[in-house]
């Protein structure tokens, strides 16, 4: 191989625009956002929040499975794994890149077969003394059913990912971006064709059909990438000891996350019936913006930050780092103010029966939000680093807090069920204040002045966002009686337009970077003179 026609390659790769990749993973996103929440309103239609076949059933059983997955495998699919595959893939070693690859399937594959084995065999006392201890035996018994039929998803979640993380690093995200699709899609389609007869433990058969669908359709996007398999694991490689080394950690991190998600639905069993489900509605809720805003962009910038610090570009990685996130403050700002003044519409869509509960729920989680959306860039700056233990270690001291601030303000002389995501603004808050003062210690010219003016003015921008959504609400009211999917959601898109249309022009006017590409293209679209045939 000649590795100057190799590192030309590797710079090709480099060329791909995050904002391209960005807008591709965000398009799908919205897709597959819409589809979970019409997969998730569909499951409160069909089935009821109290009784045998209560949904409380459905949202506990898959705790025990997410938890285990991010447990052992997640930390490894991206943050602990791109940025030696992008070593690799700089120096023209595909070969390395794809024997990497394998070991570390081969490796997490026979594990996660052993975690599954456990998890079906364990389901009963897992789900009745660990995650809902306040269900009644039907509603254990609906959910032990689904967790043993999901029980090897996580197995098939894990070789998605390797398979995911390996065509990321090579600049291919489509079919990253598509595959979740066909998850949200099974389950929806088992609402109607096992409801006559599994009821709601048919739910547990899309989902495991589901993810057999999103694994077939991420392998396609191997095509023509060099992918063989072999069962071989080459244990003397030192970038494979490396990837191991770095992988507890953030295993860990992400497996902290999943803890804080069953401490929260063992507490919610234990408030009374229905509260699991209103809990997981507004939580669904909440995840929509952090993973539109911060996961794509993040992921989308992620290959492009290990490949900086591959070529030993430290003031690259710094500016496109702080370009990222400047970015993402400046979306996810107006987001969040519609997330807030609009959560009895988006808590009415969801769920008309369960909505007041909802509505003050999410609303609570607004704040996590905004701070959510922003940790998803900045653990990536620590995790570019080949870093995963210093946001481990945060996290073992916020979630740690968490715990505590969940049992205390969820007692029903407090908040109740609020309580928890009150609990999670706070800590959510707390993390990124912790991370950026780590980050500012390491790294002091990393947030300059023209960093911190440019926030400010977002900040003030936002300000007049804000009248525009107050306004806007006031104008297209939520009626008393008003349920209509149609009536709720026009009223919520005139909303959003106008609001986010008030940001970009208040943006332009204050001479804010990140609105300069949005208004030159839109000028591009608009001023286009148009070709007349003689």
């Amino acid at each position: 191989m000649n590795p100057s026609v190799a590192t030309t390659d590797s710079k090709k790769k480099m060329r791909i625009s995050i904002g391209n990749v960005a807008v591709l993973l965000m398009a799908t996103s919205v897709l597959g956002q819409l589809l979970g929440f019409l997969r998730t309103k569909l499951v409160n239609a069909n089935f009821p929040t109290v009784g045998p076949h209560s949904t409380d059933a459905y949202f506990a059983a898959f705790n025990v499975p997410d938890l285990f997955f991010y447990t052992i495998a997640a930390g490894a699919l991206g943050v602990a794994f791109m940025p030696i595959l992008a070593d690799h893939l700089h120096k023209g070693d595909k070969k390395g890149l794809w024997e990497l690859s394998m070991s570390l399937l081969n490796f997490l594959a026979i594990i996660m077969f052993f975690v599954g084995v456990i998890m079906f065999v364990f389901a009963v006392p897992l789900i009745k003394y660990v995650v809902a201890p306040g269900l009644t035996p039907p509603q254990l018994h609906n959910a032990v059913d689904i967790m043993r039929i999901i029980s090897f998803n996580p197995l098939l979640f894990t070789i998605s990912g390797i398979l995911v993380a390996s065509e990321q690093t090579m600049g291919r995200f489509f079919f990253y971006a598509i595959a979740p699709l066909f998850y949200n899609l099974s389950i929806i389609l088992s609402i109607f064709v096992f409801k006559g007869s599994l009821g709601l433990v048919g739910l547990g058969v899309g989902a495991l059909i589901g993810a057999f669908l999103q694994l077939l359709i991420v392998s396609m996007g191997l095509w023509k990438l060099g992918f063989h398999w072999h069962p071989s694991i080459k244990w003397k490689s030192k970038d494979f000891h490396t990837i191991l080394h770095n992988l507890p950690p953030r295993s860990m991190d992400q497996g902290m996350d999943q803890i804080e998600n069953v401490v929260e639905t063992h507490i919610a069993s234990n408030l009374g019936p229905g509260n699991i489900t209103y809990y997981n509605n507004a939580f669904i809720l909440s995840t929509v913006p952090i993973l539109l805003i911060g996961t794509n962009i993040a992921t989308a910038a992620f290959p492009r930050l290990n490949a900086r610090l591959s070529q030993k570009r430290p003031d690259l990685f710094r500016k496109d780092f702080l370009m990222v996130i400047r970015a993402m403050i400046w979306i996810a700002a107006p987001t969040v103010v519609i997330c807030y003044f609009c959560r009895g519409y988006l808590a009415r869509m969801i769920y008309v029966r369960g909505s007041p509960q909802i509505s003050d729920i999410f609303g609570f989680l607004c704040l996590a939000i905004f701070f959510r959306i922003l940790y998803s860039i900045i653990s990536r700056w620590f995790y570019a680093n080949k870093d995963t233990r210093t946001p481990l270690y945060v996290s073992i001291f916020t979630i740690t807090l968490n715990v505590f601030l969940a049992v205390d303000l969820s007692h029903p002389s407090r908040y109740g069920v609020e309580g928890l995501a009150i609990a999670q603004s706070v800590v959510a808050t707390v993390e990124v204040f912790i991370l950026v003062v780590i980050m500012l210690i390491r790294d002091p010219r990393l947030f300059d002045r023209y960093f911190w003016g440019g926030v400010g003015r977002i900040i003030s921008v936002t300000g007049f966002s804000v009248v525009a959504t107050f306004i806007m609400i006031s104008l297209y009211p939520l009626e008393a009686n008003e349920h209509g999917i149609f009536s709720l959601g026009s009223k919520l898109f005139f909303i959003t337009v106008v609001t986010f249309s008030v940001q970009l022009a208040v943006s332009a006017l204050f001479d804010l970077e990140e609105a300069k590409p949005i208004i030159r293209k839109l000028k591009q679209v608009v001023l286009a003179p148009v070709r007349l045939e003689s």
